[in-house]
């Protein structure tokens, strides 16, 4: 499988290194600073003999060299700084999205895309009007990182294994996402049994401004180790053809009684893409919040430029 990453920053090289060691494809890196991607490229592969994988990686700032790709993955644009939202990036990087997603449905008409960059319900709906391509082949990571996030912060809280937590988060990838509490089971036992609503209420924000503390504490960037993560197991899924139920943003066409723009939900992902929007049943509150999220992902799409 060929895989083509689009950026060749913290998010796209540390996704490069987690896809070849997985042996999930060979690589091509590309960034249009001079350098960066070759640069790169040429250190993950020298790894590979003390890593042990066969896998090949390229690194260019010639897009030409996304003809042939299976997938690729848009990790490209502005990063945030301290006290910016993921919703301030959207005119800088609408910008980014519009040339590279061209490039795309020119030399890789056959790929699946999947978008990284915020605000990336937007920029996922954005990229998707301009490839013109089925919904199945087209979809942002966000709803793997999120649940990741959630999961790990419960995990502290509780002082019990990540692998004994189950759950999922939905809606925009932003301070509006909705963990779901009515989905989420700590070793098979629901989480409102073994923690007070005050407490599940303070993870849920903590889950929602994760992000941002990391973009606080790091100053000059953003996250990418668990942003890469969440890609990686979404290419694991198409490659493998497993048909895993992850929560990705799509397209929605009427599903959840909503039509027209990109959320996260979760979808059977497998070799062709996306193959099945899953319904999912949602207490009256969740619902509400459900709502809200994708009422604030609808406004900024009026602010995206024409494709």
């Amino acid at each position: 499988m060929n895989i083509s990453i689009i950026g060749a920053g913290n998010v796209g090289a540390t996704l490069a290194l987690r896809t070849l060691e997985n042996s999930l494809g060979d690589v091509m890196l590309i960034d249009i600073v001079p350098g960066l991607a070759e640069g790169k490229a040429i250190d993950i592969a020298d790894s590979a003999p003390i890593v042990g994988h066969d896998r090949r990686i390229t690194g260019s700032s010639d897009f030409g060299r996304l003809s042939g790709s299976d997938i690729v993955v848009i990790t490209a644009g502005l990063a945030r700084k301290p006290g910016m939202s993921r919703d301030d990036l959207i005119y800088q990087n609408a910008g980014i999205i519009k040339t590279i997603a061209l490039t795309i449905k020119k030399l890789a008409p056959k790929a699946i895309v999947i978008v990284v960059t915020n605000p990336l319900d937007v920029m996922s709906f954005y990229a998707h009007r301009l490839l013109g391509f089925d919904r199945s082949r087209g979809m942002g990571m966000a709803g793997t990182l999120d649940a990741a996030r959630f999961k790990n912060i419960l995990s502290e809280e509780l002082g019990v294994p990540r692998s004994l937590i189950e759950t999922m988060v939905l809606g925009c990838h932003g301070d509006t996402m909705v963990p779901l509490i009515s989905k989420t089971f700590v070793d098979k036992k629901p989480l409102r049994s073994v923690m007070k609503p005050e407490a599940i209420a303070r993870v849920v924000k903590r889950t929602q401004d994760r992000g941002a503390e990391v973009v606080a504490l790091l100053k000059t960037g953003s996250a990418y180790y668990s942003p890469s993560a969440g890609v990686l197991e979404i290419i694991a899924a198409i490659k493998d053809d497993t048909k895993a139920t992850l929560s990705v943003s799509t397209l929605l066409e009427g599903e959840y009684g909503m039509k027209g723009f990109f959320l996260g939900v979760p979808a059977t992902v497998g070799r062709s893409g996306v193959q099945k929007i899953v319904p999912v049943d949602m207490d009256p509150d969740e619902k509400e919040a459900f709502r809200i999220s994708a009422e604030k992902t609808k406004e900024l799409l009026k602010v995206l430029p024409d494709a």
